[in-house]
């Protein structure tokens, strides 16, 4: 008998320009994924609720809820993998995107090839995560930090720490060899996988994110140092 065909993954895009939305869908289409358009945040935001999706790709300026705001919202509940679209001069949306927990953003115009080479690396990244929840890999313990792959859960001081995928695989890259030098490339090759380029600002802004989240629990947390010019390192106990 036949095996059953996996079911394909499935892409949210939200975007108010519907021009984007057919040309972008009718394109992932075609590569096999199953995609959900939606022209607005608030709108997104009551699907997500209640029909999961793989990952989303959200336009950072829309009316009623932009992209940010639609953001903040999931990551109150999903590490869903988010990738922004955003305005070709405007470094201040990506910068706050990937502060408030994007995984990636894309300028527009864009290549749809390069957006598509983007989602399948995010998907390939969730889907080793899979495979390490399966597994069981051990737990990660560096003095009061705690990580454990098999349940993406971290804590410090027994505290949770709430990191998005990109944020975790930062921080295990780093800590699993306290006092290394980890480069921005290195970085970007334990959270995105390689042959993936992203900007440096974008691991900037990832590492900004972790500190604040840890210093949200502990004001003196000081792991995470920065060698300027270099790269980052998880500080010796």
């Amino acid at each position: 008998m036949a095996q059953a065909a996996a079911a394909p993954q499935t892409i949210a895009l939200v975007d108010d320009d519907r021009n984007i939305l057919a040309s972008v869908s009718m394109t992932l289409e075609a590569e096999g994924f199953a995609v959900k358009t939606y022209t607005d945040g608030a709108e997104a935001l009551r699907a997500l609720a209640t029909t999961p999706v793989d990952l989303a790709v959200l336009d950072i300026k829309m009316p009623r809820m932009d992209g940010m705001e639609l953001l903040e919202k999931l990551r109150r509940t999903s590490d869903l993998p988010v990738i922004f679209l955003t305005s070709k001069d405007d470094e201040v949306d990506e910068l706050m995107g990937l502060r408030m927990g994007a995984d990636d953003y894309i300028k527009k115009p864009f290549s749809q090839r390069l957006l598509i080479e983007r989602i399948r690396t995010l998907l390939r990244r969730e889907m080793s995560r899979g495979t390490t929840q399966a597994t069981g890999e051990a737990q990660l313990v560096r003095g009061e930090l705690m990580m454990d792959p098999t349940r993406h859960l971290c804590t410090w001081a027994e505290k949770p720490v709430e990191l998005t995928v990109t944020e975790f695989l930062l921080l295990k890259a780093l800590a699993q060899r306290p006092g290394h030098v980890k480069s921005r490339d290195q970085l970007m090759d334990a959270a995105y996988g390689e042959n993936i380029y992203v900007d440096d600002r974008t691991i900037d802004s990832h590492i900004k994110r972790l500190r604040k989240k840890f210093k949200v629990v502990d004001t003196d947390f000081n792991q995470i140092e920065t060698l300027y010019g270099v790269g980052y390192r998880y500080r010796e106990a």
